[in-house]
């Protein structure tokens, strides 16, 4: 039985995508599809700060094995900057199949 695949998705301000993909690419993440997007929430509730938040952003779903998880998504949050306030964000989710990649049938 093979392994099931995992999904990063990160969220960061428009702009960033190219640097994060690089470096998840770089740590063994075999390519990424990015999206634009619009996000609404917290900035709307602090006010005047909310300015400096802007609302167009990048999504990056990165699909990984089991075994290298870990490091793309580490990697993925300091390339990103994620441990910063307002910087984006990024979770993970268990897929249980996925077809169409270069080592297809995960």
């Amino acid at each position: 039985m093979t392994e099931k695949p995992n999904l990063i998705t990160c969220v960061v301000q428009r702009g960033q995508a190219d640097a994060v993909v690089d470096a998840a690419l770089d740590a063994g993440a075999e390519g990424a599809t990015i999206y634009y997007g619009r996000g609404r929430g917290v900035r709307e509730k602090i006010g005047i700060l909310g300015r400096f938040i802007k609302p167009e952003k990048e999504v990056l779903l990165i699909i990984v094995r089991q075994e290298e998880t870990d490091h793309v998504f580490d990697t993925v949050v300091k390339a990103a900057e994620l441990e910063e306030p307002g910087r984006g964000f990024a979770f993970l989710h268990s897929l249980d199949r996925a077809i169409g990649f270069v080592d297809s049938h995960y």
